[in-house]
């Protein structure tokens, strides 16, 4: 069945069947009014940070940068697509670099399979770029809205099998510094600024340009079972790690129990695609699909209609597509219809391997005791990173994503705090750490135990930036 028709039975089987569990009608559903906004008022994605600051340029060239980096003698920060979620784009006060409109592709080697970007091109563009040579992005994140600046920055990962973070996939980068010099980095060149800069969230300089390696665009078959948590260990080490043909992976850990994992693998396969889209197509109405993520989290029973219902309907029938197809997923199909008194948000910790049984049942006793409203978990497994100054993969590691429900208030901020601190020490005590670009609830220890390596990113920051110009919460808070 083609994977638009099936998505919208998904939603449509859903809503009948709410619906009919709750006599209620989705017109219930009222938006509240949003708070009018500012230029000069810097939100991320959550709407929970707005930062003011002092000015707000969007820059073309690299010219302008340079330019606005020398002759700003306050600090300065850098944002792209605004999808971090604990102030990591900017800080109060500053020069605010909005980099969205830098964004040309620079050159295109086919051949060589590279790709010369500014850094605030998207994803998706980079996609519909390449995709009529047949080549596609290495490493990103599974949507494809975020600017190739940020996710350097925050050295992203994605459910690619045998994959690390996206350092790896980076050939080189060029960075705009406190000074205003324009300094090339490699891996072998300058490699402790690439190793800073790359996962350092704009603490060093601007990122401008990016070298990334391309791979082949090749068709994919979806698999998909429902295995007891227990038993995904086993079936990962069994079926996915060492597949030669799986291509994408991911395990979905099904609340409110969090004993059950649905896994769905992408296998590299040579028959006919039965989508005919390449890409998925953009500016789509997600209207449904905001009901559905509404029913799920706000509903009696919800997150059993969506185990019950939705997903059997969403993954029936054989689904083969391109691997670009799977790499243009667009996150407005997670935004809700208003942000103004709940949110979603994302967490992200990460365990070695050989420790996902002793953190699991950790993270489920914290989820459950706060009754955090949990939507899903989504398991990802990433190779070693040996690069980057503040990785967040010093082993192999199964990383789990929880996107999640909560109030905008200041109580409700506060109580997830609470929860997010507990599963940072359920983390560590497996020898494991917590992802960098979302709120910022973990204290001054439980960073510097996560990050171990922070003092030398501390250390080259104070030698190429002894001001500190490039300043935002994020290193506002944990800097030494």
């Amino acid at each position: 069945m083609n994977h638009v028709i099936t998505r919208r039975l998904a939603v449509i089987v859903v809503c009948v069947a709410a619906l009919a569990f709750a006599g209620r009608v989705a017109s219930v559903v009222r938006a509240p009014a949003e708070i009018p906004e500012s230029p000069l008022l810097i939100r991320d994605v959550t709407q929970l940070n707005p930062i003011p600051v002092n000015a707000v340029i969007a820059p073309t060239t690299t010219e302008e940068i340079v330019d606005a980096v020398k002759q700003h003698h306050g600090p300065v920060s850098v944002g792209g697509a605004r999808h971090s979620m604990g102030g990591q784009i900017a800080t109060a006060g500053t020069l605010y670099i909005d980099m969205r409109r830098f964004n040309r592709i620079l050159e295109f080697s086919p051949d060589a399979k590279t790709i010369t970007v500014q850094a605030g091109a998207r994803w998706r563009q980079i996609l519909e770029y390449i995709d009529p040579a047949n080549l596609s992005v290495t490493i990103m994140q599974s949507y494809a809205n975020f600017t190739v600046g940020g996710s350097l920055s925050a050295n992203v990962h994605g459910r690619y099998v045998r994959r690390g973070p996206i350092i790896e996939s980076v050939k080189s980068i060029k960075v705009v510094m406190p000074d205003g010099s324009l300094i090339d980095a490699t891996p072998g060149g300058n490699p402790d600024l690439f190793n800073g800069v790359i996962g350092g969230y704009g603490g060093l300089g601007v990122i401008v340009e990016a070298t990334l390696a391309l791979t082949e665009n090749v068709r994919v078959e979806r698999q998909d079972q429902t295995i007891p948590i227990d038993r995904y260990p086993r079936y990962f080490l069994d079926h996915v790690r060492d597949a030669a043909r799986a291509v994408f992976h991911n395990g979905d850990i099904y609340p409110p129990r969090y004993d059950t994992v649905h896994t769905i693998t992408y296998i590299q396969t040579e028959e006919a695609a039965t989508v005919a889209e390449r890409l998925i197509p953009l500016h789509g109405s997600y209207r449904l699909d905001r009901f559905t993520y509404w029913v799920v989290s706000e509903w009696p029973f919800g997150k059993t209609i969506r185990r019950r219902v939705i997903d059997p309907a969403l993954f029936q029938g054989r689904s083969i597509t391109s691997r670009n197809y799977q790499s243009s997923y667009d996150a407005a199909e997670l935004e809700p219809s208003s942000r103004a008194s709940s949110t979603y948000a994302l967490q992200e910790y990460f365990v070695p391997v050989d420790r996902f049984g002793d953190f699991v049942p950790r993270m489920r006793e914290v989820l459950l005791r706060h009754d955090a409203n949990v939507i899903n978990i989504s398991i990802r497994q990433v190779l070693q990173d040996s690069q980057s100054l503040l990785a967040w993969a010093r082993a192999d590691v199964f990383g789990f994503v929880i996107y999640y429900k909560q109030g905008t208030s200041a109580a409700a901020q506060n109580e997830v705090g609470v929860w997010a601190r507990e599963l940072i020490d359920a983390a560590l005590s497996v020898g494991g750490t917590y992802y960098l670009p979302y709120q910022l609830h973990a204290t001054e220890a439980q960073f510097r135990l996560a990050y171990p390596r922070a003092p030398e990113f501390f250390a080259l920051k104070r030698r190429l930036d002894p001001a500190g110009k490039f300043r935002n919460q994020l290193w506002d808070k944990y800097r030494e």
